[in-house]
């Protein structure tokens, strides 16, 4: 009797040693949590994008502790490992979390909530701050035909290349729906890349921003903006929307949210719809976008070759995004006869408004007081609105 019972006890431990992570892991799982606590350490200590790269790396960190990935995931059935493909009574939290990422409803609430936080103010008081906006989409097109001279295919190409707007939920959404076209796996090597590069703004940009431009041309005073009145702001979105409803359809989930959350700010009768877009909505969505794109860097299919091509190509994207804003820049410097400071062309990309800040913080290296943020806001709130125009172009090829 008393043997029995410790055969079955021995029994039991014996399952719960072979059932403990340890027993499950791999050398991709170790190498992904180390890689997570490298983005841990960015986003507490350096306080890069923290708001974004923290719960990405949390998402990250949680899947590949060894044997977890079957419990907040889930267990997959014989073939791929994608989303459908999850046996429907093992799905986990993430799994369910995930469902707004699948059918690409996260991205869209993102820009309701951008759009009523931003003001476009100086962009409809200085319009052509439009053509920096759209010179910055530069590295998406140059990083498009890369890829597909590095062998991805169209699809995956058009999704790599949205990195170079540095949006990361516009990223997210022209990946995912490029998805039934291409591998839904290159999904976390994006949306980690658009997200990663956005953080490291001030490391990317000012490198590029100093070696484009002269020490005249950064000290270069830009004269006040006009001010801009409450029908202007009113107008503005609503024509927006619809001029570019027309021309490119494809656009508007992405767009259409962006203006309707400007909306609800500049009417003045929606305060309080405007505050729950800024505040709850927008950080709720946040959290959710960020463990979900996290949770999708599983070692064992995260670490492989076309993964270091996406984040090369990423790169590539944005760093050719900056330059095309500069270049588009010191062209309307010369046109203008020297009244427009050139470092505002590297706000030209999607990053609001971290990359008007690096705007602003170059020029006063060169003049303590040379203050260029309210210039730069134009070109960078011009690149949300290029962002999303050509992730609508990239989907319409297909």
């Amino acid at each position: 009797m008393s043997y029995n019972l410790l055969l079955n006890v021995g029994e039991i431990f014996k399952g719960l040693y072979e059932q403990m992570g340890f027993m499950n892991g791999t050398w991709e799982n170790y190498v992904m949590l180390i890689i997570s606590f490298v983005l841990f350490y960015l986003a507490i200590v350096k306080k890069f994008e923290p708001l974004l790269l923290l719960p990405i790396a949390f998402g990250m960190f949680i899947v590949n502790i060894p044997g977890a990935y079957r419990i907040v995931w889930g267990v997959y059935g014989e073939g791929a490992h994608t989303y459908d493909n999850v046996i429907p009574e093992t799905r986990g939290l993430l799994w369910y979390l995930f469902y707004g990422v699948e059918h690409v409803i996260y991205p869209p609430l993102i820009f309701l909530g951008i759009g009523a936080m931003t003001d476009f103010g100086p962009l409809i008081s200085n319009p052509k701050s439009m053509f920096i906006g759209a010179a910055a989409q530069l590295g998406i097109f140059i990083a498009l035909v890369l890829a597909v001279v590095l062998g991805f295919d169209l699809a995956a190409a058009a999704s790599i290349a949205i990195i170079g707007g540095a949006d990361g939920p516009t990223a997210i959404y022209v990946t995912q729906t490029m998805s039934k076209y291409t591998n839904e796996q290159l999904l976390s090597a994006i949306a980690i890349a658009a997200y990663s590069y956005m953080a490291l703004i001030p490391i990317i940009q000012k490198p590029i921003m100093r070696l484009l431009t002269t020490k005249k041309e950064r000290a270069i005073k830009m004269k006040q903006l006009r001010k801009v009145s409450k029908l202007e702001k009113i107008i503005f979105p609503i024509a927006v929307t619809l001029v570019v409803g027309i021309l490119l359809p494809d656009a508007m989930p992405l767009l259409g949210m962006l203006m309707l959350g400007n909306l609800l700010k500049e009417s003045g009768v929606t305060e309080r719809l405007s505050s729950q877009a800024q505040n709850g909505l927008m950080n709720t969505i946040t959290i959710f976008l960020g463990v979900c794109v996290g949770s999708k860097a599983y070692g064992s299919v995260f670490l492989d070759l076309s993964t270091l091509k996406i984040i090369a190509l990423g790169l590539f994207a944005f760093v050719f995004g900056t330059v095309g804003g500069l270049l588009m820049a010191k062209i309307m410097c010369k046109l203008s006869k020297g009244n427009i400071n050139p470092l505002i062309g590297s706000a030209g990309v999607s990053a609001v408004p971290m990359a008007a800040r690096i705007s602003e913080d170059v020029g006063r290296e060169t003049d303590p007081n040379n203050h260029l943020l309210m210039h730069a806001m134009g070109p960078n709130v011009a690149g949300v609105i290029g962002s999303a125009i050509a992730a609508g172009f990239l989907i319409s090829l297909f």
